[in-house]
């Protein structure tokens, strides 16, 4: 049957129909609605783990009982999951085990661009990589049976655009493969030093099959131009033919139709060196067209073709590519679309009107301190006007970057500098960081922002909600509990929308000599069981003007007319502002 299918919805339905019946995987846009899409077929069972490296782990030993298993992560999860990835490679699996990886070029909501596919190559494991939503559905099937077929995990790469676009699908029906019994090999699944010396061969063997395989097996393929090759650059150039793959092959096809000779590449590690030679026969130039790192380009260059080779040096290194980015670069014409005549404002990204975080945050600028962040919705508590937080890396990196600070800053520092953390990133990688504050004792004051849900990917559920990826009740992680259990004596809960409160938690744990733990609880404001104040009004003979509801950065507050003005659609009544007026001019109604 044809459907109109999102990408990422598309390769979950390949993991039905591949007979996959375990996921496990941590939210991370754009990889998310995978295992969401996932969730929704009964045959499988799905949960969110606590990190990607669990998450994989958990995907592993499922495969080692049997049962075709899937972990989906976004690139930067990867980092997270390289641990286990690694040393997969020599293991090897049981039933089929496919690793999904989203790369995120442009940087729509990531904090770096990273290609995965370098993980792939240092790891030395196959990666395929669907370049639309039917791909995606295919390819997936296409995963599992290469796991199977030659003995090792899978990676499976999206980038933004084939998991967030939609395009049509034949689905077809599912096929659960025999299961395959577990069989104790300790020689190849105890990676002790003088196991793995041995399974080091396996793996440089088994990449070179996977190659020679995908040569024939339909994964990558020529599409020779309609009427010979074109001279794409130039009839000075001579003739030339495009090497590509993911979604830059939609948009070369989009600029060239069938005019140009096209090597798409659907398998990007390891890549099919005899299929490159016989592409370029005839040819004098090749062009690669990849998105961020040359890694097919330098792969090609290092075949000494013979031919002259394009790539970074005509096309941006950075950021995702276009259909006018590719025009642009072999001097086509770039189409500039239609334009608007009324002039949009910016909408730069902010916490949502009613957000639980507002409140602590101003209180954290109002206080000079200097912050510690981490990855999430609560990252936004950066931008101005609350300008609250002075360095983000990476997930849990927040309370481990506090303690080196406290540690080496001197005493003067510990007074003057906290981290602030998500509920869902401390499950994630903050609790190690706290148990390192408690274990080595640094005096350092943390903040867990506790919205009870994990708010940046969608609202997905986390080991603190007591609720699992279905809705239905779950085990719940006790902050307060299990802060005291790691150590941390001193540990106390606020309401964010208490700006008092919040302020004075901070001063008094900011001087103790000792660590400290702020639990800032609230549930996020857009969660549908959160149930919101009617919206406040503004008393216009009280304002004075003076503009201090505007510096919390809440979108529901303007001024218009020289007055503080409060939009009815937006507020949520938390009341937050009111306590910034001075002169009562807030008021609920």
């Amino acid at each position: 049957m044809k459907q109109l299918m999102l990408g990422n919805a598309a390769a979950a339905r390949g993991l039905f129909e591949a007979g996959c019946e375990f996921v496990s995987s941590y939210p991370g846009t754009p990889s998310t609605e995978i295992t969401e899409e996932a969730a929704k077929f009964k045959e499988l069972y799905c949960e969110w783990a606590p990190n990607e490296k669990v998450a994989l782990e958990s995907a592993f030993g499922a495969c080692l009982a049997g049962r075709r298993s899937f972990c989906g992560m976004k690139h930067v999860g990867l980092n997270v999951a390289a641990d286990p990835l690694y040393t997969m490679s020599y293991t090897g699996v049981n039933a089929g085990l496919v690793i999904g990886v989203a790369d995120d070029p442009g940087m729509h909501s990531s904090q770096n661009e990273q290609d995965s596919r370098h993980h792939a190559i240092a790891s030395k494991v196959p990666m395929i990589e669907p370049s639309d939503a039917e791909e995606a559905r295919r390819f997936a099937a296409m995963a599992f049976e290469i796991s199977e077929k030659f003995d090792t995990p899978v990676l499976y790469k999206m980038c933004t655009r084939v998991a967030h676009s939609q395009s049509i699908t034949e689905t077809v029906e599912r096929v659960v493969p025999e299961h395959k019994a577990y069989e104790k090999n300790i020689q190849k699944y105890v990676m002790a030093p003088a196991n793995a010396i041995r399974r080091h061969p396996f793996v440089e063997q088994r990449m070179k099959d996977i190659e020679a395989w995908s040569e024939t097996s339909g994964i990558n393929r020529i599409e020779k131009a309609s009427s010979g090759a074109a001279s794409v650059l130039g009839a000075e150039a001579g003739k030339a033919g495009i090497i590509t793959s993911s979604t830059s092959y939609q948009y070369v096809k989009e600029v060239f139709g069938d005019s140009v000779s096209i090597l798409k590449l659907g398998m990007v590690n390891p890549l099919p060196a005899n299929m490159i030679r016989k592409f370029v026969e005839g040819l004098d130039v090749i062009v690669v067209v990849e998105e961020l790192d040359p890694i097919i380009e330098q792969f090609c260059r290092g075949l000494e073709l013979g031919v002259k080779i394009y790539g970074k040096d005509i096309l941006p290194l950075c950021g995702e590519f276009s259909q006018n980015i590719i025009a642009a670069a072999f001097k086509k014409e770039v189409h500039e679309g239609k334009k608007l005549d009324v002039n949009i404002p910016v909408r730069p990204p902010i916490m949502c009107a009613g957000c639980p975080h507002r409140g602590m945050f101003y209180a954290l600028n109002k206080l000079k301190v200097t912050v510690f962040g981490d990855i999430g919705c609560y990252t936004l508590g950066s931008v101005a006007p609350l300008s609250a937080m002075d360095v983000t890396l990476c997930m849990g990196a927040s309370f481990s970057g506090l303690h080196g600070w406290n540690k080496s800053a001197g005493a003067e520092h510990e007074k003057k500098s906290v981290a602030v953390i998500g509920d869902s990133t401390f499950m994630h990688s903050g609790m190690t960081g706290l148990a390192s504050i408690a274990y080595n004792q640094s005096n350092s004051t943390v903040i867990i922002l506790d919205n009870s849900i994990t708010g940046m990917t969608g609202h997905q559920q986390n080991p603190t909600t007591g609720k699992n990826l279905y809705g239905d009740p779950a085990g719940k992680v006790n902050l307060e509990a299990l802060a005291r259990a790691m150590g941390i004596n001193r540990v106390r809960v606020v309401d964010p929308y208490n700006m008092a409160e919040c302020e004075e938690a901070v001063k008094e744990e900011i001087n103790v000599e000792e660590p400290s733990l702020i639990i800032s609880r609230r549930p996020c404001a857009l969660l549908k069981e959160v149930k919101h104040k009617p919206p406040l009004v503004v008393d216009a003979d009280k304002c004075r003007s003076c503009k201090m509801c505007m510096k919390i950065g809440c979108p529901a507050i303007a001024m218009k007319g020289g007055k503080a003005n409060i939009d009815e659609t937006l507020c949520t009544g938390c009341g937050v502002c009111s306590q910034m007026c001075k002169f009562d001019a807030l008021k609920a109604q």
